[in-house]
């Protein structure tokens, strides 16, 4: 009799197992599994591309860095800047005030402000550039009156090319583009040169700008110029993504064990 009894529950642990893993909630369980393991793996993958993209980066910067600083006039303004981003320049000319603008939000010690972009009409040609003079105090930018500032007459200016930006980054907030009709925007959000061009009535290189880090006038008076900080390390991409392939490997090894173990309970 206990010889039947023991074979009966042998029979039926198999069949219990396989109802067990049969069932909806099972499919729905393994489906959420592999779901997450693909997410998981994505997600390595998805950082692996930002490692890329930030050698790459890295690798542009470099080499612009290692260039000698280029002198802009008729000739090089036709030049590719766009592709020489944050490589040093020298240039002469005459700021042009009237059609100077602010760039938002730019601290300096810990003090709020704004950035002042002056179109500079480069000496012996006919276009103009405008040129990230430096930071004043906010409480001067809400005056008004920024003629303080001006560094009238003949300058030679020393900077960087620095890319122009059309589209905000996360969390920061695109400016409306005036037409014609408007009145011209005095502060903007982004170093949108191409859209501040359309209220200059002369023509202007629209792709990039000049972000000065010293020249006459750029000392310790304001406006401050700006100093260049570039983090060219690989960032912490190779960990994230190493990250993610580890939790994808526990997922996909550990639901699979669960599943053995519970088959043997």
């Amino acid at each position: 009799m206990s010889h039947l009894l023991s074979t009966k529950a042998v029979v039926n642990k198999p069949k219990s197992a396989h109802r067990q893993f049969a069932s909806l909630r099972f499919w729905i369980t393994s489906f959420l599994v592999l779901l997450a393991v693909g997410v998981l793996i994505r997600l390595g993958i998805w950082q692996l591309d930002r490692l890329e993209q930030r050698r790459a980066f890295n690798a542009r910067v470099q080499a612009q860095l290692q260039q000698p600083t280029l002198v802009l006039d008729a000739t090089t303004l036709q030049e590719n800047l766009y592709g020489m981003e944050y490589r040093s320049v020298l240039v002469q000319g005459e700021y042009d005030f009237e059609h100077q603008v602010a760039l938002r939000n730019q601290a300096y010690q810990n003090r709020w402000g704004v950035a002042l972009l002056t179109p500079l009409k480069v000496a012996g040609s006919d276009l103009a550039i405008m040129v990230n003079r430096g930071w004043i105090p906010g409480e001067d930018f809400l005056s008004g009156n920024w003629s303080d500032f001006d560094q009238p007459g003949q300058v030679t200016v020393i900077g960087v090319i620095r890319r122009a930006q059309s589209k905000p980054d996360f969390g920061r907030r695109s400016d409306p583009i005036p037409s014609p009709a408007d009145p011209p925007l005095r502060a903007w959000n982004l170093a949108n040169i191409g859209a501040i061009a359309q209220q200059i009535p002369y023509p202007i290189v629209q792709d990039v700008y000049i972000q000065q880090t010293e020249g006459e006038g750029a000392s310790a008076h304001l406006p401050v110029p700006a100093t260049l900080e570039l983090d060219l390390s690989e960032g912490p991409h190779l960990g994230y993504a190493l990250q993610w392939f580890t939790f994808a490997a526990i997922v996909a090894i550990g639901y699979p064990i669960l599943i053995r173990r519970r088959m043997r309970a």
